[in-house]
């Protein structure tokens, strides 16, 4: 009986309530916050220079490479590309990755814009 409470409380909330408010924010601030989150992983960084610095790679280099299981590599690798920070091509059993780079720059022209807006002149601390 408690944890049908639970589940209808938690329902109610969500309903009444909303899980984080998007809808609160302009679709910048939103874009912002969604790639803020698709890097907010060392592992995820570690991809991302990798890709970086090597233009391309199969999934299991990043194996190699990272030291972390193809599992994890894997559900990372599917996160950067929801956030489409990478894309990938399929070449027989594998696949090669690389940075998305229309994605890329509009992505870093939004954290440069984010970032600018300080104005370090008038600290106010």
């Amino acid at each position: 009986m408690f944890s049908v409470f639970i589940v209808i409380l938690q329902y109610y909330n969500e309903a009444i309530m909303g899980v984080s408010k998007k809808e609160l924010f302009d679709a910048e601030v939103n874009e912002l916050a969604l790639q803020a989150k698709a890097i907010a992983h060392p592992a995820r960084i570690a991809i991302l220079k990798y890709l970086l610095e090597t233009r391309a790679c199969i999934n299991g280099d990043l194996v190699a490479e990272l030291g972390l299981a193809q599992a994890t590599i894997s559900q990372h690798l599917r996160e950067l590309k929801a956030a489409g920070l990478i894309q990938g091509s399929i070449e027989g059993t594998k696949v090669n990755y690389c940075i998305d780079a229309a994605n890329w720059t509009r992505v870093k022209a939004l954290f440069n814009d984010f970032f600018g807006t300080y104005d370090h002149l008038n600290n106010c601390c």
